[in-house]
């Protein structure tokens, strides 16, 4: 090793990072595309931060943070007809 601190994660960490459930991490940990773990432990398997934070910017859509979205237009116009 050079010295460098390796970030890893769990399922319970990736689970936070992806947004998703926990059962989903599973289901996409046995894609042939998602990051291979980098070590199995007894208490489940781990992957490196940077390889589950690659994936995510090449497989998932940016989350949506403007208030601009079709529910925030309805509740809106439901608000002006009362």
């Amino acid at each position: 090793m050079d010295g460098t601190m390796m970030r890893i994660a769990g399922a319970h960490e990736i689970r936070v990072i992806l947004g998703v459930s926990r059962q989903r991490v599973y289901q996409l940990a046995a894609r042939d595309d998602f990051p291979k773990p980098v070590a199995i432990l007894a208490q489940g398997k781990v992957w490196l931060i940077d390889d589950i934070e690659l994936w995510k910017a090449e497989h998932r859509p940016p989350a949506e943070h403007s208030t601009g979205n079709k529910e925030d237009h309805s509740a809106g116009s439901r608000t002006g007809s009362r």
